[in-house]
């Protein structure tokens, strides 16, 4: 993912990737697989990161994209408003770990490749 970030011009964000991924960190926290160290560096370069991205609010746009992604897809709520942003903002690529999303991304119309 970081290889994506260094390649790309512009990096956009819907509005709840931050609060997911920081969420992930506090769950390793909370479960001691992480000390506050190496919980504090990965959010504070995360912070220093997404100051300049395009974050992605939710819209109508997004919404009726996210929904449109729910009805033919098999999908988490969350993947789909990541998927509804990135219709919304015409992303040039679409960066996943996950199939079931990169698949409805595909459907979509977006360009992607797995992490």
């Amino acid at each position: 993912m970081l290889e994506w970030c260094d390649r790309a011009t512009e990096i956009g964000l819907s509005g709840i990737a931050l609060p997911e991924i920081v969420s992930a960190f506090c769950r390793l926290h909370r479960e001691a697989k992480i000390t506050a160290t190496q919980y504090r560096q990965p959010k504070s370069l995360l912070l220093a990161d997404i100051e300049d991205a395009a974050i992605c609010d939710l819209t109508p746009v997004v919404l009726g994209h996210t929904v449109a992604s729910l009805e033919t897809n098999v999908l988490r709520g969350m993947d789909a408003i990541h998927i509804g942003s990135a219709v919304a903002l015409q992303a040039d690529v679409f960066v996943t770990a996950a199939a079931r999303q990169r698949e409805a991304a595909t459907r979509a119309g977006l360009r992607v490749e797995m992490v």
